[in-house]
């Protein structure tokens, strides 16, 4: 995991998705356990496999890479490639 910047987008689950969704809002892992109604050690396994998927090495970069790979859309950015998916939260 030593890029911050995967060459390639890598294939996500859409359970791992709506995790990148809540933390590119700013959630912590505990918060978004609470939202999506399963445990925190569940979050953090997805936290690591989606980190290990992506080649990222932390939740900046991971964002940074979903901005970059069109995975995600805030406040405007990236918005206009995007599907509207009804259980994705954009903010």
């Amino acid at each position: 995991m030593a890029s911050t910047e995967s060459p390639t987008p890598a294939s996500l689950s859409e359970r791992e998705m709506q995790i990148i969704d809540l933390v590119a809002a700013g959630l912590t892992n505990q918060e978004i356990a609470e939202k999506l109604e399963i445990s925190k050690r569940t979050v953090d396994n997805h936290i690591s496999n989606i980190l290990t998927k992506t080649e990222t090495d932390n939740r900046v970069s991971l964002v940074r890479w979903a901005l970059q790979w069109g995975k995600v859309c805030l406040n405007d950015v990236n918005c206009c490639t995007l599907p509207i998916h009804s259980d994705r939260i954009i903010s």
